[in-house]
């Protein structure tokens, strides 16, 4: 990225363009500063459903039935040992193996950390 555009962290536009000290996007309007830029990058991205921060290697609980293929699996499933994803597949971003079901993918909004 050049040091003439920097990416909107609202709306992720990649023309973001500085008037003095401010950034603002041409697309949704958003001002922001480099450093609250920083701050943003720094916030926590993986929150169960009740905003608590998960990790690597965690124990889960999962809040809601989910349909994974011909099975269920039922509320207050719990899942051990999960692997946060650094890049979501089809918008899940655990990697887990679930007994009796296998290797599946779950959204950080359907579990809590048990």
């Amino acid at each position: 990225m050049s040091d003439d555009t920097q990416t909107c962290p609202k709306c992720n536009s990649p023309y973001g363009y500085t008037d003095g000290q401010m950034w603002i996007c041409p697309e949704c309007f958003n001002e922001w500063t480099l450093e609250a830029q920083t701050e943003v990058a720094d916030a926590p991205k993986f929150l169960d459903a009740n905003g608590n921060q998960l990790q690597d290697g965690d124990a889960v609980t999962v809040v809601k039935d989910l349909k994974a293929g011909g099975t269920t699996i039922k509320t207050g499933t719990k899942v051990k040992k999960i692997r946060l994803l650094d890049d979501p597949v089809d918008g899940h971003d655990i990697s887990c193996k679930i007994d009796g079901i296998g290797s599946v993918y779950l959204k950080c909004s359907v579990v809590k950390k048990a």
